[in-house]
This record gives structure tokens, sequence and C-alpha cells, in this order.
């Protein structure tokens, strides 16, 4: 089956960095499901995942943790879904990615697709989406807050894929006053049509932007990227026993200034529950039925910007050089395999690896 991968971490604009591949089908287990991949989203980890981790046995290395597609078969304890069911979810860090042309996943962190989406749409939700709710609901509690007290959520990078879905989240779920940063206009209008309360300028200081908008102090804020750049900011901006919750990789993380206002941090990874096989894992395909429930009343929107055409090396290498360039919004999507235009099967063949399995 064709699949996008790499064997060793290279620039992306190393002819190498990513390839077309063909591999063998996935061999299924007791809860798996095997779906044929319709679409995929190109998310930042995919980039992470491809500088820092190179093949090590040889077999290459499958990035992708977006997709939508359609179940093909089971495995023999599989009971939530049936062959021909249509389906999207995020997947699993420590399993080859979603970048092939059927893929096994777990299926407890499945969950149905919106009926009212097609699957390139579908596919630029799940991983953001869970990231999103785990953020709100399960890590910053934002459901427990005094109901009588003006509380107010900032979201530092509200223009990217996490951003795009976490303000409308926020903003229809919760009582919250939501306010998201963004540096260019048209983020920053993209920012305000999701939901948005107000929006300010991150390349300015936090606090003006904030008083502009006639807010003080926030009760709680979230960092997606760039975060060690406004750690500092935070500490004053929040108000006294505020929460401050976070998923980027800052270089250093030094809380010891958050001590004197009691300031909590909450670190969320979305695949925490699938890599220590969690009590909670299943609750990641419940958080993905709730949202295809929420997408299909029309109280949440595709973040789909920007659609890449086939899923192959060449389009994703221009979706990670985007990802990359830090200066996307919304999250990239690509629908169906096929190689680009000017890619011959001769070509492939003299591209492909010693250790791929032959062309079925």
């Amino acid at each position: 089956m064709k699949a996008i991968g790499y064997y060793r971490s290279l620039p992306i604009d190393n002819p190498e960095s990513l390839l077309d591949l063909d591999i063998t089908e996935p061999v299924l287990g007791d809860f798996d499901l095997l779906v044929e991949v319709k679409a995929i989203s190109v998310n930042p980890v995919d980039t992470k995942v491809r500088k820092r981790a190179e093949s090590t046995d040889g077999q290459p290395r499958i990035l992708g943790w977006d997709a939508a597609g359609v179940v093909r078969a089971v495995g023999a304890k599989a009971s939530r879904f049936k062959p021909g069911d249509k389906v999207w979810y995020a997947g699993d860090v420590t399993r080859p990615g979603s970048n092939s042309e059927l893929h096994r996943v777990d299926e407890r962190i499945v969950g149905p697709m919106p009926a009212s989406l097609d699957f390139a749409a579908a596919a630029a939700l799940p991983l953001t989406a869970i990231t999103a709710w785990e953020l709100l609901f399960d890590r910053l509690k934002v459901q427990s807050a005094d109901p009588t007290r003006d509380n107010t959520l900032l979201v530092i990078g509200a223009g990217g894929g996490v951003g795009s879905i976490l303000v409308q989240l926020a903003r229809q779920l919760t009582g919250w006053t939501i306010v998201g940063t963004a540096s260019r206009e048209a983020t920053r209008d993209w920012v305000r049509e999701l939901g948005a309360h107000h929006v300010i300028d991150h390349a300015k200081p936090l606090a003006e932007g904030l008083k502009a908008a006639g807010i003080a102090q926030v009760s709680a804020a979230i960092g997606i990227t760039h975060t060690d750049e406004y750690l500092a900011q935070l500490v004053d901006i929040l108000e006294a026993e505020g929460q401050f919750a976070l998923i980027d990789d800052p270089k250093a993380l030094d809380v010891l200034a958050f001590k004197r206002k009691s300031l909590s941090v909450h670190w969320e990874s979305m695949f925490t529950r699938s890599t220590f096989q969690t009590p909670q894992l299943a609750r990641q395909g419940e958080i993905l039925r709730r949202v295809a429930e929420l997408v299909d009343r029309g109280i949440v929107r595709s973040t789909v910007a920007e659609h890449f055409g086939a899923i192959n090396a060449a389009n994703l290498k221009r979706a990670h050089a985007l990802l990359e360039s830090g200066k996307s919004r919304g999250k990239i999507v690509l629908e169906g395999f096929g190689l680009p235009p000017a890619t011959t099967p001769a070509a492939l063949l003299l591209r492909r690896s010693p250790h791929c399995a032959p062309q079925r």
C-alpha cells in the first residue's frame, strides 16, 4: 500500500526528508480498526517527530496524527464500529501514523465522523479538538469556575490549529470571556470570526492589549506557541490563584515566579492517554463523538485553512514547510493518495527503499 515516510531526520527541503513508499498492510490487534484513510491533516507534532526521530530498525517512519476515513476491518474484540463506518481520529504517537492508505488504530480513540462534513473538512479537527477539549475541561476544568465571577481566558497563539478550535469550544460551551492573540491582521480577523470576544497582538506587550480591551487581569491563560517568550508577562497579567496551561516545548520553564500568586501550571499532551494506556483512554473517543455532534448542530465549524491536494511526499513537504515557517493559520489538509503529476512509476521505483515491501 502507498505511504509517505522517511528514514533520516533531514531538513524539509532535502529530497529525502519525506518519500513516497510502498509498505505492507498492518496486522490488527484485538481492539483495532483497519481504516482506509481518505484525508489527513498536518500538525506541528509531525514536523517535530520528523526532526527528532529517525528510523532505527531499517523500516520507514510513517508520520500523521489526524485522519478521516472508512473502516475496512475490525479486530476480534472490537465492538464500537463496523466495516463501512466513517470515522475520524488523531491516533497514537507510539504507532505508525496515518500517512498511509490503510491505518491501524485502537477503536477507543476513534469517533464517528460528523455527517455534515466531507473527509477533508473532518480530517482537520481530531487532534486539535481533543487537545483543546482536554485543555479546557480536563486540565483547567473551566466548567468548575464560579459562574458569578467575570472569568476571562487568554489564548496565546489563537489563530493556529489548536487555537482555532479552542476558541470555538470556549465561546460556545463556557460562559468565559475569551481573549485571543494574533499578530497578523488576517489572523486576527480569523480569531474574531471563530468567536473571541477580544483579539490582541502578541507582538506587543500583552498587558497593553488587555488594558485596551478593558481587562486588567485574566483568570486563566493557555500557551499554544512560543510560551517561553511570554512567561514573565503571564505572572503579571494572571490574577492571584489563576491558572496557566501549555502544550508547546519551552526551552526552560522556571515557575518559581508563579509561587507568590499561587498560580497553577498544567501540561497538556494529547498523546499521554494512548502512550500510557491510562484508564481515561476511551474518553478521547467520546470527546470526538461529542465534537461531531457539535459540528452537525452547526455549533462548531471545521478549521481548514489550506487544502494542499493529494496525499503524497511533495505536498506533505509543502505542508511541513509552511508549519515550520510559523505563518500558518487553521489547518492544512490533504485528500486521497496519489503521486504528483511529474512523478512516474519508474521514478518511484528508483526512490523506493530496499526495506519496503513489493508493490501490490
